[in-house]
């Protein structure tokens, strides 16, 4: 199956149900079958452009509303089972949790440095302010007015809309959680 057959399946439920429709409802509305709009739902037909416009017109939605990815109420991510989305090999690792796309607001990363080294940012744009939480280690956070020492059970905020460098001046692992927030 592929994916906009899932969102396209998910999104129909979520939206009939939200309405308080049943099928048998839909169908009279739509003109699409009550079988074929099950099939749909349960992501084992791949509708035509013809039986989505119906679905669209009937229920007096966006064509969008169907293709989007559908929203999760809950999500885990398991950073280690994810391919690092920035990695220099003996010196630093990122991973992206979770992107600006799922909301337009927040985007989550987790930091990982190794002993000594440094990973350089560049900024992230007018208005946005990021949030540092140290999982375990220690770090110096270099800004444009100095360093800052950031250690575990520590949590930093700055505005980050321009260069700064991530620094691990221990002898351990640096393990870190960014956040970064659009205002």
């Amino acid at each position: 199956m592929d994916y906009l057959s899932h969102n396209i399946g998910v999104n129909l439920n979520r939206i009939r149900k939200s309405k308080g429709m049943s099928l048998d409802l839909v169908a009279e509305q739509t003109g699409v079958s009550k079988s074929m709009l099950a099939q749909i739902e349960k992501k084992h037909a791949n509708p035509s452009i013809g039986v989505l416009g119906k679905i669209v017109s009937g229920l007096r939605i966006e064509f969008d509303d169907l293709l989007k990815t559908p929203p999760l109420d809950s999500y885990l991510v398991n950073v280690k089972e994810i391919t690092p989305t920035k990695e220099r090999v003996g010196r630093y690792r990122v991973w992206t949790c979770f992107p600006i796309e799922d909301n337009n607001i927040v985007e989550i990363y987790r930091i990982e440095i190794e002993p000594g080294q440094t990973y350089p940012s560049g900024g992230h744009g007018e208005k946005t302010r990021e949030y540092i939480s140290v999982l375990d280690g220690e770090l110096v956070l270099e800004l444009e007015d100095g360093e800052h020492f950031v250690t575990k059970d520590q949590v930093f905020r700055f505005e980050s809309d321009r260069d700064h460098k991530y620094k691990n001046p221990s002898s351990k692992r640096l393990c870190l959680m960014s956040f970064f927030v659009a205002y």
